[in-house]
């Protein structure tokens, strides 16, 4: 039989294996790379902060784990008007309500989408937001949550409902991100005299941000993101929802702000026609008297080409006739110098040879007897008719060389020399 000393030893070995069984899941933690972690030792109560992935020492201790990056969302609401939006998170569901904005015109609206934020990773602020949160969830609402809550109550009461829907929108999302993400600024409050989102007008209190000598905002208070060193993205919007009548009253004020744009726009193109049509007047006027203008000038143009052409001719008939005289002159110069140089010998001794010709033909083709006289003086008779026509042609020759001034007699010599 087993003594009692070694029931109590197996008993005692059986509760030793069943602890072991039982704390060794508590002895190592597994860390995943999107994670950080926080281990609370259960003895000391230290905190160790882990945020390199792998198996982790946790050593009975408690363990809470953080997202490196995580995303927030605020659009509950977004289906539904925004002055029936809920106010608090789905059971299970880390999206909250969308913002709710109130303007200095009574008018309300909400401001949906999400924001992303990353953990520090030095330790110092890791423990800090764990002392004070405990969990991410917790963070996200008490820290995120209210740092937007605060930058949309601040941002809201600096414009009107119309103007957040209008031209001022963009500066809107831009005051509510900035504080958001840097603290919320100091502001002042003024009476101003306006209409309310019903149209009734008003004294109301208006809100102005507060800025120093060189134009920066001032802030009232630091934001968490600084606090506690988290980075933060800009805000992602995804729907800006007004109540119903701030919806209808935005609506018939951009129908009368449209209107009278057109109205202006109309005006404005109508006096464009006016001078339009005055300039395209004087334009075509303007037109129409170059066209006489090119005309005229074609016209002139043609005229003096013309007598450009005739004073041409002109010149160059009268060079013509210059030429024509010079080479008259030239030629007239030309016989005289011929003429006194040789007394036209030529033409006369042609004149000369015609004339003689003329004599032989006539005596040539007269009756015989007719160059000897019928009575004759002193005896010869018949046999001195021939001599007698010799005599005649060697007279009437002479007769016209003289005439002619030729010499006929033959120089020799030293005489001809003379």
């Amino acid at each position: 039989m087993m003594t009692m000393s070694r029931i109590i030893a197996l008993v005692v070995a059986g509760v030793l294996v069943v602890a072991s069984l039982i704390m060794l899941p508590m002895l190592f933690e597994d860390l995943d790379s999107s994670q950080v972690m926080v281990v609370q030792s259960p003895i000391s109560g230290d905190l160790t902060v882990y945020t390199d992935p792998g198996m982790k020492w946790q050593g009975l201790g408690s363990v809470t784990k953080y997202p490196r990056r995580n995303e927030f969302k605020f659009n509950l609401g977004c289906e539904s008007t925004a002055s029936k939006a809920p106010t608090e998170s789905r059971a299970g569901d880390h999206t909250t309500a969308g913002l709710g904005i109130r303007f200095y015109d009574g008018g309300n609206a909400t401001l949906c989408g999400s924001i992303s934020w990353m953990m520090p990773l030095k330790p110092e602020d890791i423990i800090a937001i764990h002392k004070d949160f405990r969990s991410s969830e917790a963070f996200e609402l008490q820290a995120i949550r209210r740092s937007m809550e605060s930058s949309a109550t601040f941002s809201g009461p600096t414009m009107s409902s119309f103007e957040s829907a209008a031209g001022r929108r963009n500066e809107l999302l831009q005051i509510v991100n900035e504080q958001t993400l840097h603290g919320v600024y100091k502001t002042l409050s003024k009476m101003v005299r306006a209409k309310d989102i019903a149209g009734v007008e008003k004294d109301m209190q208006i809100t102005e941000i507060v800025k120093d000598e060189k134009g920066v905002p001032v802030r009232a208070q630091e934001s968490y993101v600084n606090k506690y060193h988290v980075t933060m993205l800009p805000m992602t919007i995804s729907q800006f929802r007004y109540e119903d009548r701030v919806e209808e009253q935005i609506k018939q004020q951009q129908a009368a702000t449209n209107a009278a744009v057109v109205a202006i726009a109309n005006a404005k193109r109508a006096d464009q026609d006016a001078i339009t049509a005055e300039s395209q007047g004087k334009a075509n006027a303007t037109k129409a008297e170059w066209d006489e203008k090119t005309i005229q000038a074609k016209a002139i143009a043609t005229a003096q080409a013309k007598v450009t052409i005739a004073d041409a001719g002109v010149k160059e008939a009268e060079a013509f006739k210059k030429a024509e005289i010079l080479r008259g002159d030239g030629e007239a110069a030309r016989k005289r110098a011929v003429m006194e140089a040789d007394g036209q010998l030529d033409k006369k001794l042609e004149a000369l040879v015609a004339i003689n010709e003329k004599y032989a033909d006539a005596i040539k083709s007269a009756q015989p007897g007719a160059w000897s006289p019928q009575v004759v003086l002193g005896g010869g008779g018949g046999a001195n008719g021939g001599q007698n026509a010799s005599a005649l042609i060697d007279l009437m020759t002479a007769k016209t060389a003289k005439e002619l001034g030729i010499d006929m007699s033959v120089v020799r010599g030293a005489t001809a020399k003379k």
